[in-house]
């Protein structure tokens, strides 16, 4: 496989050094105001099939370990190239054996373990679809109205779950009777027992499934968020993934110098662990282990104990979960010098990061190694496999997604005062499954796909520097004035002026005179500022006259940078209880649904705008 060349650059003097890309664009303007940006350099050659990269390593690399994941005992089961590759073969030839089909696609209900990743590389290498879905679909749902909705999308002929106990009223209540079902745990028949399906002797129908498979070639189904609907089902074919991964090589060009070592816990059920994170080490060469931690209290101390033993050379989060490993890295030098070690990048997806989470990282990383590290982030989207645009030059603060990867051309549309982003490509989606109006609706005339986000220049004078996040405008919404407010830009500037307090916020105040916020705070933060013990509730926390002093001051030195109606927050809310999956409020990668949050509290934002003694106001 050629992975081809292009111009790569080192970060400046003071940063760990390792090679990136070193980008070149073109800058077209209309007379309309449109914007095209391109980079000179063609993207390089990438594979038809997304296993091609698998058997190439397997051949150099038979013992090199693909994934890892702690077992039972809590020690790392691994999986070689050369066993993945059995698995694939043998699991591919039990898939086609089932009648599985684009019409009759594999879904699998349960996270990310070795078993779920070898059925997924079996599924794209034989060329049957497959569709993981959110877990808490079926664990924290109580009417499993989302998981019926994304079954009915794909009518499935098989489904996979890692323990049947523990899926089975929700296999019950939504997957058609005729689909066959493969549990890891707990299986009542051997028919149903993944065991049995490893133990299927393939045969040249796996070969002849994968000569036939086409970059055009549906490989998987990935659910959108459902935040302003349904949950859709995006298309993702090999040529997407393929292209998507050599863009993501070209991009972080050391890749190509060391087999890059992941430590992840980001669900592949979503476009940044099920497609970037999931396929970096197939194509690379590299070892993902499985990190089954996440961005909670508990979660974390899983996540420190896994960074221990794993020194990643790329590591990725999301910035709550930045957020809470940051207190441990303070306190454990163990910790510090094992994130450090051997890391050339720190990633961050999902949101903006909080600007006191930046500084603590990269404070941290000189204190550690006596380097800083470059800290990047995108544009994404999981109609764009996901990476559009990338930003791996040094930074001092969040918000700068770069500019477009080789093959992905940017296109910026004037839009109330911001441009609308766009993007075309090899790496775009052909659309949503079974939905030609939705499809339709998701292209311009040029066929650009629309993210629904707003970017604005770093530098107005020069292209080069990248682009800045300016908001969701599908997020953005009109004062009673019609003053457009940018809601995704005010959220990040709030957190970072509140610090440590602040969790997550909401911005309300659509067709209202003014804007408020409903503050989601830091409880433990906020018991060391009103003195109060652990044991009181969060109601006496939040009248508690240090508590509405520190946030009453804090919104007033908040308002000095307002420069007008549009950016003045005059009134806030603390809330309690936080946003939860099970509600809708937040999604699985920590970030917080600002239409949900909304639309369920909607008795809070009415007392926002009320004579109410809890408000905080200006």
């Amino acid at each position: 496989m050629k992975t081809g060349g292009t111009a790569e650059s080192r970060p400046q003097p003071g940063y760990r050094q390792a090679r990136f890309w070193s980008p070149d664009i073109e800058v077209r303007r209309t007379a309309d105001g449109v914007i095209y940006v391109d980079q000179k350099a063609p993207l390089p050659h990438y594979p038809d099939r997304i296993t091609e990269p698998l058997l190439e390593w397997a051949a150099k690399v038979p013992d090199r370990t693909l994934f890892a994941a702690r077992d039972a005992d809590g020690e790392w089961n691994r999986l070689t190239f050369s066993q993945a590759v059995e698995r694939v073969r043998s699991l591919g030839q039990f898939l086609l054996d089932a009648g599985l089909s684009p019409k009759r696609p594999l879904v699998i209900l349960s996270g990310n373990d070795l078993d779920h990743a070898s059925l997924a590389l079996a599924a794209v290498h034989v060329g049957i679809p497959y569709a993981a879905i959110s877990p808490a679909y079926s664990l924290v749902s109580n009417d499993f109205d989302r998981l019926k909705s994304v079954i009915a999308q794909l009518n499935p002929g098989m489904v996979f779950a890692a323990d049947r106990d523990a899926f089975a009223g929700a296999i019950e209540a939504a997957i058609p009777p005729l689909a066959r079902r493969l549990f890891g745990r707990g299986a009542q028949t051997p028919d149903e027992a993944f065991g049995t399906a490893l133990a299927t002797h393939a045969t040249d129908a796996v070969d002849r499934a994968f000569d036939a498979i086409t970059p055009d070639t549906v490989a998987k189904f990935l659910f959108t968020s459902g935040s302003t609907g349904t949950p859709k089902a995006v298309i993702n074919t090999h040529r997407m993934i393929c292209s998507n991964q050599i863009m993501s090589r070209e991009t972080l060009a050391y890749f190509k110098d060391e087999p890059p070592v992941l430590l992840d816990w980001a669900p592949w059920h979503h476009t940044a662990g099920g497609n970037k994170l999931f396929f970096i080490p197939v194509f690379n060469g590299g070892t993902l282990y499985i990190d089954d931690g996440n961005p909670t209290p508990a979660g974390v101390e899983k996540t420190v104990r896994n960074l221990k033993d794993v020194s990643p050379t790329w590591y990725f989060n999301v910035p709550k979960g930045f957020e809470a490993l940051v207190p441990h890295l303070d306190t454990d030098a163990e910790l510090r010098r094992s994130l450090f070690r051997n890391l050339k990048m720190l990633w961050y997806a999902g949101a903006s990061l909080a600007q006191h989470t930046w500084e603590a990282l990269d404070r941290l990383a000189v204190e550690t190694v006596s380097e800083r590290i470059v800290i990047g982030t995108g544009l994404g989207a999981t109609e764009t496999a996901p990476a559009a645009l990338m930003c791996t030059w040094p930074q001092e603060r969040a918000g700068n997604v770069g500019l477009p990867c080789f093959g992905v051309s940017l296109k910026l549309v004037p839009m109330d005062g911001k441009y609308d982003a766009r993007v075309k490509g090899p790496s775009i989606t052909p659309g949503y499954w079974n939905a030609p109006e939705l499809t339709a609706k998701a292209f311009d005339n040029e066929g650009y796909y629309c993210f629904g986000d707003a970017l604005r220049f770093a530098d107005p004078a020069d292209a080069s520097a990248g682009f800045v996040f300016d908001g969701r405008t599908a997020e953005n919404f009109k004062l009673d004035t019609g003053t457009w407010v940018n809601a995704g830009a005010l959220r990040t500037g709030f957190i970072d002026h509140f610090g440590t307090a602040v969790r997550d916020v909401a911005i309300a105040g659509a067709d209202r005179a003014c804007l408020s916020a409903l503050v989601f705070p830091d409880m433990g933060e906020l018991r060391r500022i009103s003195g109060l013990g652990v044991e009181a509730s969060p109601q006496d926390v939040f009248a508690n006259a240090a508590v509405r002093a520190f946030f009453r001051d804090r919104l007033r030195t908040l308002a000095k940078s307002a420069t007008g109606s549009s950016t003045l927050i005059r009134r806030m809310l603390l809330i309690d209880p936080p946003p939860t999956l099970q509600s809708g409020e937040m999604t699985d990668k920590g970030s917080v649904n600002q239409r949900v949050v909304l639309r369920n509290r909607a008795t809070e934002v009415e007392e926002l705008y009320a004579e109410s003694d809890r408000v905080i106001e200006i």
